[in-house]
């Protein structure tokens, strides 16, 4: 089973191909981090326009690399939601149009669903498991039940991780992606010289599992004198360190409980803030005390089509296929209560 991946939900314009769920025969990837570095976050209409110019060549150029014809593939795997709309309605067209050219089946993936299956590509891992979610656009803790089939325990109910390490970099001018320039300035920081503060929030209305990154952000840019300690010094690699500690330590501390509280010893991680040093080191600090812990390799942290046409491939073996009339959905709701066995 070959399945042709295409991911473009956001500032990357990627293409994969993968036989049987988990070999990857080639992939491309056209990022746009320079295009957008002026600006110091993703410009929707700049990214949707550079989705147009790229995609052509990008689909090309793996099937090329691969050395295998559009006669080969099996299926068309596209994702189809949540993203950035411009840049979804680019990938879902080409897609569609790709998959009607070939006489190919069509397969409709979810960005998140993608990301929560893409370490099942490095080491399988036995059903239910832990799914957690860190990336520009989406927070959450999940159950993962099968590659379609996921529970919600909580989410971000404001700013996404890596939407905060953006903000952050911006507001100091220190660079772009944020996550990354950030990352590298921790290293040399200390991560005690500010006690910023981790947010509380109300069980009356929020889940246990739900958090909130805002007001870390708001401390970190608008009242960092408040937090330093005495005798710390002020610096920007002392204030990386320190942030990063907090926010790291709000959603390691909800993976400890989740794992505690529903007796799940398996945990994958996904999404491009599990690129994250200190992220990375605490979650297999788990396999410690018994936690199979499953991290993609940082390539495949970030958004890449190899996930989109791994998932591919567990809708083309239950033959869950969309048609033409598949549209982006640009906003999905999926952090309320369940999300059971979707299809297309």
């Amino acid at each position: 089973m070959l399945v042709l991946g295409i991911e473009s939900s956001c500032d990357e314009c990627a293409a994969a191909l993968v036989s049987d769920g988990t070999q990857i025969v080639s992939e491309v990837v056209a990022t746009q981090i320079a295009k957008h570095r002026p600006y110091m976050g993703v410009v929707p209409e700049l990214a949707s326009r550079l989705h147009v110019e790229l995609i052509s060549d990008v689909v090309a150029n793996c099937l090329l690399k691969g050395g295998i014809s559009k006669r080969d593939i099996d299926a068309v795997a596209v994702t189809s939601k949540p993203g950035l709309v411009g840049s979804l309605i680019v990938g879902v067209n080409f897609a569609k149009a790709y998959a009607y050219a070939a006489g190919k089946p069509l397969i409709s993936v979810d960005h998140i669903l993608a990301h929560l299956y893409a370490s099942q590509m490095v080491e399988r891992l036995d059903y239910p498991y832990l799914g957690v979610l860190v990336s520009g656009g989406h927070t959450l803790i999940s159950v993962v039940r099968d590659f379609n089939d996921i529970e919600i325990l909580g989410s971000s109910i404001d700013d996404a991780i890596g939407e905060v390490y953006d903000k952050v970099a911006k507001f100091y001018d220190i660079g772009y992606p944020g996550g990354v320039v950030i990352d590298r300035k921790s290293a040399e920081g200390d991560p005690n010289a500010f006690a910023f503060p981790f947010p509380k929030l109300d069980p009356k209305l929020y889940r246990k599992y739900d958090m909130s990154f805002s007001g870390l952000k708001s401390a970190v840019i608008n009242q960092k004198g408040k937090f330093l300690k005495a005798g710390a010094q002020d610096t920007i690699v002392n204030l990386c360190a320190s942030f990063q500690k907090a926010i790291i330590g709000i959603i390691f501390d909800k993976i400890r409980i989740a794992i505690s509280e529903t007796s799940i010893p398996r945990v994958c991680v996904g999404g491009g803030v599990a690129a994250n040093s200190l992220l990375r080191n605490s979650v297999l600090s788990l396999r410690n005390e018994g936690v199979h812990v499953s991290i993609p390799p940082i390539r495949y942290c970030t958004d890449n089509a190899a996930m989109v046409a791994g998932i591919g491939s567990e809708y083309y073996s239950k033959g869950l296929f969309a048609d033409m009339s598949l549209s982006p959905e640009p906003r999905v709701d999926r952090f309320k209560g369940f999300i059971r066995k979707q299809s297309n």
